[in-house]
């Protein structure tokens, strides 16, 4: 007979304010096979977790069941507690009467009390029948894969590799840099990106830990968190001109320091960095995107810019009025695009002065719906823009551009005046969106990470784990999981390279052992398991015709559980006689 204790957490008045949480703990400990039964107001604080290793100590529990919210807030916690007493920590389970008890039933004191009491009865046969689990044990590759050669893959390879770690570095283009080696500066500090960008480049260059592979594409990733099989060819496009590769021409005089490699090459981690593509001028045509020549996006207008001498496209003449629309394309559900890219403001801002700066007696517009300009010395530099530079800002939105013999007009409305408004301009720059990179699909599916509705990557947790996926090992910087600018991408590259790097500061991987398995004598060999498993963990043994499970791979998803038609797939501490007897306790 096992000998269990259940713990009854009060959350302040989370559970204990509609479940009578002493009443359920007085039911419970009347079950068989429960040693000990209390409650407790708050389980998860420190003299909580020493009531329950003391009880553990006192009673010679070998199971624990503690009442209190979803297993996701604490289970690893009450599992170190437990540990530390000695007891097996895969003996522990919560049972979830917060989410799916009294926050569901606040207005039902009475019946949810009595549910409370029947789904921790439920956890109680649960427990009596788990495993006593060891994790696993698995090698670790202290070496990280960086996908991506723009400022956030620089970053993450450089810090990972002054801590003293191999990295291996690819990018598909003939340079690094990425879409900063296009800026003709940055704003707050512009004369900074040229040189602060040529500097990062050349130390990744030099460094004795970072191999870089230019011209070079992922084609294949194979395995897991730690162990990751990946082959690197020669990339099949360049998506850049080569005159957009280099700020300040120091950039564009990099080498690059490898080829793609022949044979897989083995890493722990992978940093997916993949940056950004800019929007289709020939998806705005009502703004002469694509038609008219002296129509540009914001990175034609930097290309502009570092030639030196500002010239406008069609005829080579010295614009002397230029109109900035912001949020061309962004902030458009129509167009695929409801989402703020961030920048833009903050960019148009410092193009505007910049234009200013070559042609002092120029006058510049701005078509703004509003300004966004989040940030330390953000919204002073807009100022700056306005009142010092006598820069136009017009709250209004445009509705067309078009040309008028060597001119072009720009229709829109002030909607602060309410009047119409009319700028025979001599260039028009869009500040259109920021799009997930061309290759982020073909990415995630090799990584099999997520992506969101719009393409960009998904983060396992939008506050709490933002640079990680939701597959072990493989994480995120940069513009590749949404827009953001130079600081908040540097600042999350660092953040990823802290997460490979607390990976490499052990000397093995460690699983848990609540994964899949097959009962040999039930498995027919039919393969069906092996086609659902979206983690490729399952594979057939060719020699005795049944399945198998790679334990590193698997996520504990169940869809082979579902899949089987033997039910030979099981779950560790989660079987079919785990689950009815959990189903009978609430029947009986």
């Amino acid at each position: 007979m096992s000998r269990i204790g259940v713990f009854i957490c009060h959350c302040g008045i989370n559970i204990a304010g509609t479940v009578d949480v002493e009443r359920v703990a007085e039911e419970v400990g009347r079950h068989p096979d429960v040693a000990f039964a209390t409650d407790y107001s708050y389980m998860c604080s420190d003299p909580g977790q020493q009531l329950m290793r003391d009880a553990i100590r006192h009673h010679d529990l070998d199971a624990v069941v503690v009442a209190a919210c979803s297993p996701s807030m604490h289970e690893a916690t009450f599992r170190r507690a437990a540990s530390a007493e000695g007891l097996n920590p895969y003996r522990l389970e919560i049972a979830n009467i917060r989410e799916q008890c009294s926050w569901v039933h606040q207005h039902e004191p009475d019946p949810a009390t009595e549910k409370a009491v029947e789904i921790v009865h439920t956890v109680v046969e649960k427990v009596k029948r788990d495993e006593r689990l060891e994790p696993f044990r698995l090698p670790l590759t202290k070496r990280a894969l960086v996908i991506g050669g723009g400022i956030a893959g620089i970053q993450t390879a450089l810090d990972i590799a002054n801590a003293g770690f191999p990295v291996v570095l690819v990018e598909r283009e003939a340079r690094l840099g990425g879409k900063m080696a296009q800026l003709s500066g940055t704003y707050l500090n512009f004369d900074a990106a040229p040189g602060l960008l040529s500097r990062k480049v050349r130390q990744v260059l030099d460094h004795p830990h970072i191999d870089v592979l230019t011209e070079s594409e992922v084609a294949s990733v194979e395995g897991y968190v730690g162990n990751f099989e990946v082959q690197i060819s020669p990339a099949a496009v360049s998506d850049v001109e080569p005159s957009q590769r280099s700020v300040g021409g120091e950039v564009g005089e990099s080498e690059p320091s490898g080829a793609p490699m022949a044979e897989p090459l083995e890493v722990g981690a992978i940093v997916v960095a993949t940056g950004w593509d800019a929007y289709p001028l020939h998806r705005l045509p009502e703004y002469g995107g694509g038609e008219l020549k002296d129509v540009v996006d914001g990175l034609t207008f930097e290309k502009m810019l570092q030639e030196g001498e500002l010239r406008r496209p069609s005829d080579g003449r010295l614009p002397q009025e230029v109109v900035f629309v912001q949020c061309a394309g962004s902030r458009d559900p129509e167009r695929g695009v409801s989402y703020c890219s961030k920048v833009c403001c903050m960019t148009v801002a410092k193009q505007a002065m910049t234009f200013k700066e070559h042609v002092p007696e120029g006058q510049a517009y701005v078509f703004y719906i509003d300004i966004r300009s989040a940030g330390k010395g953000y919204d002073e530099y807009v100022q700056e823009a306005m009142e010092e530079q006598d820069i136009l800002y017009l709250r209004g939105k445009v509705s067309k551009i078009f040309g008028d013999g060597r001119k072009v007009k720009v229709w829109g409305a002030d909607t602060l005046s309410n009047q119409p408004i009319e700028v025979a301009a001599d260039l028009v720059v869009l500040a259109t969106p920021m799009l997930p990179s061309s290759q982020a699909f073909d990415v995630a599916q090799m990584l099999r990470v997520g992506t969101d509705e719009y393409g960009f990557f998904s983060e396992a947790h939008p506050k709490l784990r933002p640079v990680e996926s939701l597959t072990a090992g493989v994480f995120l910087a940069g513009a590749a999981q949404g827009p953001k600018d130079i600081p908040e991408t540097v600042s999350q590259a660092s953040g990823a390279a802290a997460k490979v790097l607390q990976l490499f500061s052990h000397d093995e991987m460690t699983q848990e052992p609540t994964v899949a398995y097959v009962v040999e004598e039930l498995c027919s060999g039919c393969g069906i398991c092996v086609e659902v498993c979206p983690y490729e963990a399952r594979t057939l043994d060719p020699m005795r015709r049944i399945a198998t499970v790679n334990a590193a791979l698997c996520q504990n998803c169940g869809a082979c559980l579902v899949a089987c038609p033997n039910k030979a797939s099981r779950i560790r501490n989660w079987t079919p006689e785990q689950i009815l007897a959990m189903a009978d306790a609430v029947i009986d």
